[in-house]
């Protein structure tokens, strides 16, 4: 009952490039090009770059945000093994 998405900037069919090189076919990819919606509504917006800020949330069946790692520079990498913890102790 888990539903990754990934969220970016990118359009989509740069988005479907992506995942077609990287082999990642278990995530919904969704575009926030054209409004900055969930930028805007989440506090992601890198403005001066118009990009979004590199983030991993968990967000329950209840909508409810149970963790977030917000990435200082968006070239780093997010801490995937913490994220993965901190899964499995939601869905106990």
């Amino acid at each position: 009952d888990i539903v990754i998405l990934g969220i970016s900037k990118d359009l989509p069919f740069a988005q479907k490039r992506f995942c077609s090189a990287a082999g990642i076919d278990q995530v919904v990819m969704l575009s926030d090009y054209q409004h900055n919606s969930f930028g805007a509504a989440y506090g992601l917006t890198i403005r001066e770059l118009a990009l979004l800020a590199r983030c991993v949330m968990i967000i329950d069946a209840g909508n409810t945000v149970r963790y977030v790692e917000l990435v200082r520079e968006v070239a780093d990498q997010p801490d995937f093994e913490e994220a993965m913890d901190a899964l499995k102790k939601v869905c106990k």
